[in-house]
């Protein structure tokens, strides 16, 4: 993967902004002084990712990240939804030791290692607990602006590598048959799609072939992508379905793999602008209002809240990068958007289960309007989030 080997990130409307930086050395460097609360280490190996320590005062936080294993691996400081990048130090070698500094106010976070610098990594909660030092707060716009474009940037390639990962995984078990398990890892997969679909959607040679509904389709367009496989994998809603024959699924299983690994090699290489991160959360809230929320996107699966919750939190990532710039242009507007997000999160989090989300069509009417109303009450807002971060 091409990442950015310096991360600043603002977790909160009006957080402070978190400087790290990551220098490759190939011996421990001793990152602080000897009982320094504030000095880990991490040990990053196939199997595990140990910190010396799960949690830290606020301030400014060295990890001293060692690699005890055989894969070039990288390590994160992720905020509390697991989503969003605080810090990051890549390509650590094999008995390599790297350091990652960052100025990290207190909260909850999530650590992870990623060997192979692929999929979601080890993970692990981590605390920052109150403390008299000061973290530091930027209030240069032009660097709040580069902080919101590289995190973006960051934050597209790690779902776009995940998104691979997944898609890999999903249709080896299409192609062998393996229909309950493919059901299973589906929309989980898809998860990583939708946070980023409005990037994916960008490429208009892709996104037909993989995203297409069959309602959607125009005269004479082959079907192809996650909906066909959906279908073949869910008909009970379908009329005289006949089921793809093993041939064609793995003609079409092996088409989507390509493509998403196209895919990924283009979005490793993208970058934004400020108002591109800004269009892209309300684009993603556009999807939800869309699609999701009418139950029209995974219309055999039924699966749509999953794609809801994705796209919502694609919306939060972009909305929550821009944060601490609109905060010094528009406090009110920040404050309204931060309110309103919070309101969609807890009826989404209402329809929580043990696997995932409620169906679709299991969903009373009543629901269906809450869910849709929350989604408008939060549309008007954001819709004036571009022009309030360009002001």
């Amino acid at each position: 993967m091409k990442r950015l080997t310096s991360i600043a990130a603002a977790l909160l409307v009006g957080g402070p902004a978190l400087v790290a930086c990551g220098v490759e050395s190939t011996a421990p460097t001793g990152s602080g002084e000897a009982g320094d609360a504030r000095a880990l280490s991490v040990d990053s190996s196939e199997e595990a990712c140990e910190l010396s320590a799960t949690e830290a005062p606020a301030g400014t936080i060295s990890f001293d990240v060692t690699n005890t294993g055989s894969q070039v691996t990288e390590f994160y400081l992720l905020a509390e939804d697991g989503l969003r990048i605080v810090a990051e130090v890549e390509n650590v070698g094999p008995s390599i030791t790297r350091p990652l500094v960052a100025n990290v106010p207190a909260g909850s976070y999530v650590t992870a290692c990623k060997p192979g610098m692929t999929g979601d990594g080890i993970r692990s909660a981590f605390v920052v607990t109150e403390s008299d030092e000061e973290v530091e707060v930027s209030v240069d716009e032009d660097e709040l602006i580069q902080t919101a474009q590289d995190n973006y940037a960051a934050y597209v390639q790690d779902q776009s590598d995940q998104l691979l990962v997944k898609t890999r995984e999903f249709v080896a078990l299409y192609e062998a048959g393996d229909d309950d398990e493919a059901r299973a890892l589906y929309a989980d997969a898809r998860t990583h799609w939708e946070r980023i679909e409005t990037v994916a959607e960008s490429f208009g040679d892709l996104d037909p072939r993989m995203d297409a509904r069959e309602a959607d389709l125009e005269s004479g367009q082959e079907w192809t992508g996650w909906h066909l496989l959906e279908k073949d994998l869910w008909p009970e809603r379908a009329e005289d379905y006949t089921p793809l024959a093993p041939a064609d699924r793995t003609t079409y299983g092996d088409d989507l793999l390509a493509d998403t690994e196209t895919l990924d090699g283009r979005l490793q290489e993208l970058s934004f602008t400020v108002d591109q991160v800004a269009n892209g959360s309300r684009g993603l809230l556009e999807e939800v209002a869309t699609g999701k929320v009418t139950g029209e996107e995974e219309f055999w699966s039924r699966t749509d809240l999953w794609d809801f919750q994705a796209n919502v939190d694609g919306a939060r990532v972009g909305f929550d990068g821009v944060a601490p710039l609109l905060e010094s242009k528009d406090p009110e507007l920040a404050a309204q958007l931060t309110e309103r997000f919070d309101e969609l999160q807890v009826l989404l989090d209402g329809q929580r289960t043990d696997d995932g989300f409620r169906y679709y069509d299991e969903l009373s009417p009543k629901e269906i309007k809450l869910l849709s109303d929350a989604v408008n009450a939060l549309s008007e807002p954001l819709s004036r989030l571009t022009a309030a971060v360009l002001a």
